[in-house]
């Protein structure tokens, strides 16, 4: 790429991007710019007649064809936003979505109202679902575990990036956990495992398989959660997931059959099933 005025990149590079589908073209090449030479938003149109130096065009360069190659936005910045948070992410976690935040919103009244001290996050990532409910509700005291060191590792970095604290445990769902919880919460991998091939190439190239492989049927570790979450749960307390649009009935019903009762299903902002919940009773 030849140097030219950053006036001159930001409509060549939205162009690139709106052919290569991006949904948001102009952000993209825009946050790409940034990134590259420092400059926020409102300067690189005050400074449009700035020309990138070689060092930051070949960054330029680098990660635009990234983003054409399909590499999502938030991956190229190493950054995401959740819930009015900024959270580190890379490979090895699931990228923050906004539906997740119709789960969290819902703990967070929950956890208010029912007085709710201890909560564990089972599958963290990049310990967005934790990080926010520690933030929001100061009062929390939330462990996070996942079977990534290097997802341990990013939840971490993002705890003390955001002022909280969490207990972060490596563990294969309950395998190294121990105590009782007012609550569990999980986002955990519920795509069927035939459907993963036909996801967007953003998704199935880059985030991680193993976040995203529910198994056979998408129902792989609701199972494995429910069923051993009764002996880590308080009486009262609430088990929470993130389910797919679709799943809602299905993951009821595991819930039900092992013995939790006032089972809800929540929609998002879409108006799709997005969340289930229950609680325990002995």
């Amino acid at each position: 790429m030849n140097r030219k005025s950053l006036k001159q990149l930001l409509p060549e590079l939205t162009q690139r991007f709106k052919v290569m589908g991006s949904d948001d073209p102009h952000t993209d090449a825009c946050l790409i710019l940034s990134k590259a030479t420092g400059y926020g938003r409102v300067e690189l149109y005050s400074k449009d007649d700035y020309i990138p130096d070689e060092n930051e065009m070949r960054k330029i360069s680098y990660f635009a064809l990234k983003r054409e190659e399909g590499c999502p936005i938030q991956y190229i910045l190493g950054v995401a936003e959740f819930m009015g948070l900024k959270f580190f992410v890379n490979e090895s976690t699931l990228i923050p979505r906004a539906d997740t935040e119709t789960l969290v919103e819902e703990i967070i009244s929950i956890s208010r109202s029912k007085g709710y001290k201890k909560g564990l996050d089972i599958g963290t990532g990049s310990g967005a679902i934790a990080v926010s409910l520690a933030y929001y509700n100061k009062t929390l005291d939330m462990t996070a575990s996942d079977i990534s060191i290097r997802a341990i590792d990013t939840a971490k970095w993002n705890a003390y990036e955001n002022k909280v604290s969490l207990n972060l445990v490596l563990s294969d769902i309950f395998e190294n956990i121990t105590g009782t919880f007012d609550f569990i919460v999980s986002n955990p991998p519920y795509i069927k495992r035939s459907v993963i091939p036909t996801l967007d190439k953003n998704v199935r190239n880059y985030e991680p398989i193993k976040a995203l492989d529910g198994g056979s049927d998408g129902l792989c570790f609701y199972r494995k959660i429910i069923k051993k979450s009764r002996l880590y749960l308080r009486d009262g307390g609430l088990l929470a997931f993130e389910i797919g649009y679709d799943q809602g009935e299905e993951v009821s019903g595991l819930m039900n059959e092992c013995g939790y009762t006032n089972i809800q299903i929540l929609k998002d902002l879409a108006g799709l099933d997005r969340v289930v919940l229950g609680y325990q009773r002995f």
